[in-house]
């Protein structure tokens, strides 16, 4: 046979082999589609059973398409570890039929209650968790603090697992006395510029006013484009500004630099209501238009109001 016959009758032969591929393909769609209906007709049971038995099969993909590997990492129990303690320190073993230690012997049911002497120290006044570290999959020990009446503070390590979801949790153990975590090295601050009375400092006040107190519209203050509502109810009923420091030079110019400026400032301010004076700060980007400063974003740990960057 020449060479020529032979590539001919192979260009012929793989629309067939395809065609028969596919076809094959499809029969195997259409029976387990008749299985799957077949299974459902019988009932729940068969269709759990059917669901159980059917192997999965895991297609590798081609080397120039590596895989995408998703795993479901565990939720962080901090908060169920939390609820867990403050039930468990105030409850205890010569009464369990208390609401606190049901509740702690539902989160842990396998967890000794404590035994507190009549004259033992008050309940804790508060707890909260304030740190959570993984141990292994699905394993964790979350670090609650209790704060005490007289002031004093006590931390616990309590041992909590999670299942793969994150969505159930159990104590598997009994707290323990740890010390707290270490006070971490303050970095120094960005806001290394002083700002001197003049334009900035006055928006700053005039803005801050309106924002705390209600005394004025707080839209008249900002950019273009940001969206930004007073506290409300007015937590006090006067502020004033204490000290302004920014990170750009541009914040002590005199005169109010060329529209478009962006500088950050760090705001100390003194607010007053019924109960006292309070010393308050916050992080605002101003930026300049029209020979005025106007609040482009405020920032204390986390945007305020959708505030423009």
């Amino acid at each position: 046979m020449s060479p020529g016959l032979q590539a001919s009758q192979s260009k012929a032969a793989a629309p067939m082999v395809a065609g028969a591929r596919l076809e094959a393909m499809r029969r195997r769609v259409r029976l387990s589609r008749v299985a799957v209906w077949t299974v459902i007709a019988a009932g729940p049971i068969a269709l759990c059973v059917a669901v159980a038995s059917t192997p999965t099969t895991v297609q590798a993909a081609p080397p120039d398409k590596p895989t995408a590997v998703r795993t479901a990492a565990a939720g962080n129990p901090s908060g169920y570890a939390q609820v867990f303690l403050g039930a468990w320190l105030r409850s205890s073993a010569g009464d369990e039929t208390s609401a606190q230690a049901r509740l702690a012997q539902s989160m842990a049911p396998d967890v000794d209650l404590p035994e507190p002497a009549a004259d033992a120290q008050s309940a804790p006044q508060s707890v909260t968790a304030v740190r959570s570290a993984q141990r292994g999959t699905g394993a964790w020990s979350v670090t609650v603090a209790a704060q005490y009446a007289g002031g004093s503070v006590r931390y616990y390590a309590v041992p909590v697992v999670a299942d793969r979801s994150g969505s159930s949790f159990a104590v598997t153990g009994v707290p323990g006395v740890v010390a707290g975590p270490a006070r971490a090295k303050v970095p120094a601050s960005p806001y290394g510029v002083s700002v001197p009375d003049g334009d900035l400092s006055s928006a700053l006040g005039e803005f801050l006013a309106a924002y705390l107190t209600g005394s004025g519209e707080v839209d008249r203050y900002l950019a273009p484009g940001v969206n930004l509502t007073a506290v409300s109810p007015a937590p006090y009923t006067a502020v004033s500004v204490e000290q302004v420091l920014a990170v750009e030079e541009a914040a002590a110019a005199e005169k109010v630099p060329a529209d478009g400026t962006k500088v950050r400032v760090l705001v100390r301010v003194e607010a007053q209501d019924a109960g006292g004076r309070w010393p308050v700060a916050y992080e605002l980007t101003l930026k300049a238009r029209s020979g005025r400063w106007e609040v482009a974003a405020l920032e204390s740990g986390t945007s305020q109001g959708g505030g423009a960057r």
